[in-house]
């Protein structure tokens, strides 16, 4: 990073020199960030070709031989300043494509629920990068702060890098960790869904609810149709999106990555605007048909409906995402706390008993 420093005002000067001629002066203009093959952003004006590949090359040989000096003498070191770069990659790369999918909407006037999933997809999980990253480009913005970023990146990588930012072994590991934040709060949950039931009015429907928490308190997994048979308890009280106690909703938010700590209010916004958007993905991947997915983007997509695919087949991630789609496909945008619940309903037991060894220990 100390490189990239040096590299991008040298280029600023070059640059600025080739812009005065004899007895004038002529305006520079510089455009957006470009990225060269080194990955760093490196600023250019309307100027001659030539120019410009000169410097490009020049950065790039530079960038080569700063790279190796680091990979002979720091390897550790150098792993980070890989990683890091090739993340802004990524990051920016990301970044390209939310700009052409929002400029997309804006001239066809396509809405969001009408994305392609792909599409969808790439929006939602941009947005809550660039929310977590927001405060580390804060850190960075000061002179010479990219050591201190450097540092931060190495002993807290997941609380503060997004996963651009991270090893393909971090990914692995902090996925887990975060299934494990997200497993403790499953019996919680259903705990309040049996302590809910005394407050149905219907019989049938209230040993309906029973049987099926108790049956995954069993360690057993529920068939489709035995959580599809309680989804009118789902839309009204006590168990509708908007109807549910502040307790309840605390130990739900932590099922979809949201934070219990805000006021009761604030939590059910959150919790039917993340419901409602993930009931939109369902459906578009549905058009889509989850067979479409390579084996990365169907493991991401279990993940985030609250399954830990890392350690399952890819036969277990199709199964699995297949009866979650199911549920989510004959559901009403008014029935969506079903479709929260369903998190644990079919993930804390599958395909083991998993989750309910943790609450033993």
């Amino acid at each position: 990073m100390a490189l990239s420093c040096s590299r991008l005002c040298s280029q600023v000067s070059v640059t600025r020199l080739g812009g005065f001629r004899t007895n004038r002066t002529i305006n520079i203009l510089y455009s957006p960030y470009v990225f060269c093959q080194s990955g760093f952003p490196v600023c250019r004006r309307d100027s001659s070709s030539k120019v410009r590949q000169g410097i490009g090359r020049y950065l790039q040989w530079a960038n080569s031989k700063y790279e190796g000096f680091l990979k002979r003498k720091f390897p550790r070191f150098y792993q980070l300043y890989h990683t890091f770069t090739e993340g802004f990659k990524l990051l920016f790369q990301d970044a390209k494509d939310v700009r052409m999918i929002k400029a997309k909407m804006m001239s066809g006037g396509v809405k969001f629920q009408d994305l392609p999933y792909r599409e969808m997809e790439k929006l939602r999980q941009v947005r809550r990068d660039l929310i977590k990253a927001v405060p580390l480009v804060m850190i960075s913005i000061p002179p010479f702060a990219n050591y201190l970023v450097f540092v931060l990146m190495y002993f807290f990588p997941r609380q503060l890098l997004i996963p651009h930012f991270w090893t393909p072994k971090q990914r692995v590991e902090f996925r887990a960790v975060y299934h494990s934040l997200r497993a403790r709060h499953h019996w919680p949950v259903l705990k309040g869904l049996v302590d809910k039931s005394y407050q149905v009015k219907d019989g049938q429907l209230q040993i309906r609810l029973k049987d099926l928490c108790t049956k995954v308190q069993n360690g057993k997994n529920p068939n489709v149709s035995e959580i599809l048979a309680v989804r009118g308890l789902f839309s009204g009280h006590p168990l509708g999106i908007r109807r549910m106690s502040v307790d309840h909703m605390r130990h739900i938010s932590p099922l979809l990555f949201l934070t219990p700590h805000l006021p009761g209010f604030l939590i059910s916004q959150r919790l039917n605007s993340h419901a409602l958007e993930l009931l939109q993905l369902d459906r578009a991947l549905s058009r889509l048909g989850p067979h479409q997915l390579n084996d990365t983007e169907l493991r991401q997509a279990c993940y985030l409906r609250g399954l830990n695919s890392d350690s399952l087949s890819i036969n277990q991630c199709y199964e699995w995402l297949s009866q979650w789609l199911q549920i989510s496909s004959s559901l009403k945008d008014s029935e969506i706390s079903l479709l929260l619940h369903s998190i644990v309903f079919l993930s804390a037991n599958y395909p083991n008993c998993s989750s309910r060894g943790q609450k033993e220990a």
